[in-house]
This record gives structure tokens, C-alpha cells and sequence, in this order.
């Protein structure tokens, strides 16, 4: 995991309004959330795994799943997930193994992190603060 300092850390937003802004351009809210805290997602990419850029926040007025929901922006971060190769291979058919074997967990969820893309996820980070920041202020 590397941490990338950015100004929309602390900053708050109205959560439909941000998501109105960050999914057009890639972003995605990862599948990892709860009722007060939250990420968006930017897949660099995912050749061998996968590695993207997260931007955490957490409710501060609301819940996420609710109208109206204010969220604080937290400290961007890029993180790499590897997977298992040839994990398929053993999986078995049916419907019910089917739902066990769905998803697999990753061999290394803190993976370290190719070095090509810390300067995309810099950028991206860069063109998050202009999106957001240039409006609120």
C-alpha cells in the first residue's frame, strides 16, 4: 500500500453528488463497504491481479445507503491485489458448488505495488483534487 497525500483529505461532499462525478470518469464504489465507511475505486490495472487507486471515506451525516448522506474524504492510497492462477482449474460444477467457489481470496491482498503505475496513480490523484476541489472552493 502506498499513501499518497492529497488536499480532498478532510474535505466533505454530498455522496450521490460525488458519485455523479467520479463513476463517468472511472471510478467505481469498491465492494468493501458499510453502512458509515466506504471507498471509490480506480482500476490501473489487472494483468496479474490487480492494482488501483482507493479513495476512502467515511459517513458523517447519514449512512451510505441513505439519501442525503455527507462523506469525509480520506487519504488516497494505491494497492495492489494477486490472485490465484489456475485456481479454476479445480473448481467443481454445479449450481450449489457454484456459489461457494465464485469468488476466490487474494494469495497476497497487500501485494507490492509495480512501480509503473505509483506516477499514474500520482496523476489520478492530481485530476481528483481539480474535479473536486475547483468546484467547492
Amino acid at each position: 500500500m502506498i499513501e499518497i497525500p492529497s488536499k480532498v483529505e478532510g474535505k466533505q461532499f454530498d455522496l450521490y453528488k460525488l458519485e455523479q462525478k467520479l463513476k463517468p470518469i472511472g471510478y467505481s464504489i469498491g465492494g468493501n463497504w458499510d453502512y458509515d465507511h466506504g471507498a471509490f475505486d480506480y482500476k490501473l490495472d489487472d494483468e496479474v491481479g490487480y492494482q488501483f487507486l482507493r479513495v476512502p471515506f467515511t459517513a458523517v451525516d447519514g449512512q451510505l445507503d441513505a439519501r442525503n448522506c455527507t462523506v469525509e474524504m480520506g487519504r488516497p492510497f494505491l494497492l495492489s491485489h494477486k490472485y490465484q492462477i489456475g485456481i479454476d482449474d479445480h473448481a467443481e460444477a454445479g449450481a450449489f458448488s457454484g456459489t461457494l467457489n465464485q469468488f476466490q481470496e487474494p494469495v497476497d491482498k497487500d501485494a507490492s505495488f509495480p512501480e509503473q503505475y505509483v506516477d499514474n496513480g500520482k496523476r489520478l490523484v492530481e485530476e481528483l483534487e481539480v474535479l473536486l476541489l475547483t468546484d467547492s472552493e
